[in-house]
């Protein structure tokens, strides 16, 4: 079984590695919103996987650290792609919330990308 938490962060970013003259190169700023998703068997007792509120306080500061700042500043995001951002927030929790299985990053209502912890990405 899977469950998810969302939330949403304002921030801004460029992409450094993109060729010359692309749109994303330039500072600009999303909207985003992530998924964190844990996965593993309905406890008989509680019938639940994991509590929600598991999720929110373990992800929580970890989304804080990214909201409403500038993330190419923030150490492992120098290329804050969706993906490079789904891998800093998936080895930020991954200690704390064992459950995890993805995270899904949206940077607009069209674009996104979900990563599964696999070192093969």
């Amino acid at each position: 079984m899977e469950i998810f938490k969302e939330f949403t962060f304002e921030a801004a970013h460029r992409l450094p590695n993109v060729p010359d003259g692309h749109k994303c190169g330039r500072l600009h700023g999303h909207s985003y919103r992530v998924a964190v998703t844990v996965s593993g068997a309905v406890d008989e007792h509680s019938g639940w996987v994991t509590d929600f509120a598991e999720i929110k306080d373990k992800a929580k500061p970890v989304i804080q650290q990214l909201d409403h700042n500038y993330l190419n500043e923030i150490e492992g995001l120098d290329n804050p792609t969706s993906e490079n951002i789904a891998r800093w927030i998936w080895y930020r929790l991954k200690p704390t919330l064992p459950l995890l299985s993805k995270i899904t990053i949206r940077e607009t209502c069209t674009t996104g990308c979900t990563f599964t912890g696999d070192e093969h990405d």
